[in-house]
């Protein structure tokens, strides 16, 4: 049966982009015609695709006539009832989507950048102009993780959130640990295989997770949270003895968005590399992956999982929410927007406990030297346990041990247990006074 069998309605789509996902996005809009009308009992029709360089858009399913420079203009046309953002960035990207929010358009969008700085601001926009503001692929592509939060979780209580949202980070660690590589050729594997940028300062320093993890805090505890609430560490650090003592331990180190609250009011919204035990559902996520562990009070544990990135599945996320919007305009209402009724306050350091690994490397791994490092730990009240280091792998088997007086350059990795972050932040910050320690330790947090 076709399309205009089904209905004599049609919403008009302006989409903002014609790169990797924005063309991949307007393939399925096009080749999938007859499929969305009979899901949205509307014709759902592609009137124009703004990109800066029409003349380089190499997609057959895009007709010349619709591409245009002017891109205001496409946001504002009268005729257009849906607008799909996907150039990215902040700005223009933050004018044309308010541009297009305010003359009474849906919008759908991949950005997560975006949200993640004007987000709150935008979904008030919405809600006040009587239209839908979707964003489904801002945070783990393909994978259906937002849309739980929004709709079917919103009768529970999140407690926790766990991300491997980052595909660049989880394959350099899983490439690692699998292959035994050192960070930097685990990188270069990574850009040869299309997974990291030329400059992946952005995913490797955790940036790109730190707005994904501002998002999923909004949407988990109905609270503003803005990237300038996420507080950020990378993976630059973590060498290859790191990932070979955490495979001794029976644990990985993955780069996880954590989002938390610790009580009533306090939460905390963090990226940073963790050890994660072998038990744990994230930590058989592989290659370019991403997951998603969710806790909540009646559902209890929840795992999300699939492709995180890439033309295809994330275009498979956009349509998605173009359905949905295009749904709600053939029924001639809005969808439910984001309720932010809570404030955010951010959990103090002695709420935020847990336990961690810290490594230290050391110009002299002498017994009197390890047992000064140790005594830092004591004198904070931190109960602490020393764990296997490279240097005593480096003597084993030929009596000269460390732990028997005789040093060395190495490493030294204690396991401070139930530790708050206020005295391990001192206790950090003591270590770094030693002589013997040189830089500063590396720390990672037990997901247990």
């Amino acid at each position: 049966m076709q399309s205009d069998q089904l209905t004599h309605k049609t919403i008009r789509v302006g989409l903002l982009g014609a790169g990797t996902v924005g063309s991949q996005t307007a393939r399925l809009i096009v080749e999938q015609r007859d499929e969305l009308a009979a899901r949205t009992g509307a014709v759902v029709e592609l009137v124009g695709v703004a990109c800066l360089r029409p003349e380089e858009v190499d997609a057959p399913w895009i007709a010349r006539d619709l591409l245009t420079t002017d891109t205001a203009a496409l946001c504002a046309r009268e005729d257009v009832d849906i607008v799909i953002e996907l150039i990215g960035g902040l700005e223009p990207a933050h004018t044309f989507v308010k541009t297009a929010l305010e003359h009474g358009k849906s919008v759908v969008t991949a950005n997560k950048a975006l949200l993640a700085k004007f987000g709150p601001e935008l979904y008030k926009c919405a809600e006040s102009h009587g239209v839908d503001l979707y964003f489904e692929a801002a945070v783990a592509g393909a994978i259906p993780i937002l849309r739980p939060l929004r709709e079917s979780l919103i009768g529970d209580e999140i407690t926790q959130i766990f991300g491997i949202v980052n595909g660049t980070t989880n394959y350099i660690l899983d490439e690692m640990t699998v292959r035994g590589l050192d960070f930097d050729t685990a990188l270069r594997a990574a850009q040869e295989k299309g997974y990291a940028e030329a400059d992946p300062t952005g995913d490797v320093e955790g940036f790109d997770a730190a707005n994904k993890a501002a998002i999923l805090a909004t949407l988990a505890f109905q609270m503003p949270v803005s990237i300038d609430d996420v507080s950020v560490e990378g993976i630059t650090a973590i060498t290859a003895a790191d990932i070979a003592a955490a495979s001794a331990e029976k644990r990985v180190i993955k780069l996880l968005a954590a989002v938390e609250r610790h009580d009533e009011n306090g939460v905390s919204v963090s990226v940073y590399p963790a050890l994660v035990g072998a038990e744990h559902p994230l930590a058989s996520v592989h290659g370019s992956f991403n997951a998603v562990f969710v806790k909540a009070q009646a559902a209890d544990d929840l795992m999300f999982y699939g492709r995180g990135a890439g033309g295809a599945p994330t275009a498979s996320a956009v349509v998605g929410d173009v359905v949905s919007a295009a749904r709600n305009l053939v029924r001639g209402c809005a969808g439910f927007g984001v309720p932010m009724y809570n404030k955010y306050v951010p959990a103090s350091d002695e709420q935020a406990r847990a336990d961690f690994v810290v490594r230290c490397n050391m110009e002299d791994t002498s017994l009197a030297l390890c047992e000064e490092v140790m005594d830092v730990f004591a004198s904070h009240g931190v109960q602490v346990e020393r764990l296997a280091s490279s240097c005593e792998a480096q003597y084993e088997g030929d009596g000269d041990c460390p732990a028997c007086g005789i040093g060395g350059q190495g490493d030294m990795r204690m396991l401070a247990k139930a530790c708050s972050e206020a005295d391990l932040h001192e206790v950090i910050a003591d270590l770094q006074k030693l002589d013997v320690v040189c830089g500063k330790p590396l720390v990672l947090r037990v997901i247990k």
